[in-house]
């Protein structure tokens, strides 16, 4: 019985269009959740975490001081098949500035596969198609292969601009879609 269940389970989830990896509706979307500032690197800027209103709250603010300018928030899970899929779609808010979304196919890689987007205050659908997502390391790139969305094991937002200010970014959604 279980493998019949398991069967059509794998069959319903092969033939939807979308799935949401993330929906701060969901009160169990804002486990798991974590910031990682430039202190790291001496650097003073703060974000934080949080979720109202059924979305997550990416907010706080970059300072330049001391070698900084960046601050990020990550989720790591266990591993996600992105086989059936091509593109992440974000239903998010920003403040106008310039944010950008990184994949971890491995948790413990160095290294993010990054798409910088633009925000414009109102609540946005952001596209990204998977194969355009570069591979970067502490804001180099790499000579490698673009995110081929086989498999992922963490997903984040950072913001650093190279200049001192403060954000918000409101977060809806974070969805694979075909």
């Amino acid at each position: 019985m279980k493998s019949i269940f398991l069967f059509f389970l794998i069959l319903f989830i092969s033939m939807q269009d979308s799935i949401d990896i993330f929906d701060f509706s969901d009160e169990n979307a804002s486990n798991g959740w974590f910031i990682i500032n430039d202190g790291v690197m001496g650097g003073l800027s703060k974000g934080s975490f949080s979720v109202d209103n059924n979305n997550a709250v990416f907010q706080g603010n970059v300072s330049t001081e001391n070698n900084g300018g960046f601050t990020m928030v990550a989720n790591r899970f266990d591993e996600r098949n992105m086989e059936s899929y091509n593109k992440f779609r974000l239903k998010l808010k920003g403040d106008g500035k310039n944010y950008q979304f990184r994949v971890k196919s491995n948790s413990g890689q160095e290294y993010s596969y990054v798409a910088e987007f633009s925000t414009n205050g109102e609540w946005q659908e952001i596209t990204i198609p998977f194969n355009t997502m570069e591979p970067r390391f502490r804001g180099r790139s790499l000579n490698m292969p673009n995110f081929e969305g086989i498999k992922m094991q963490e997903v984040a937002f950072l913001i650093g601009n190279k200049k001192m200010e403060s954000f918000e970014l409101k977060i809806s959604k974070i969805s694979v879609v075909k």
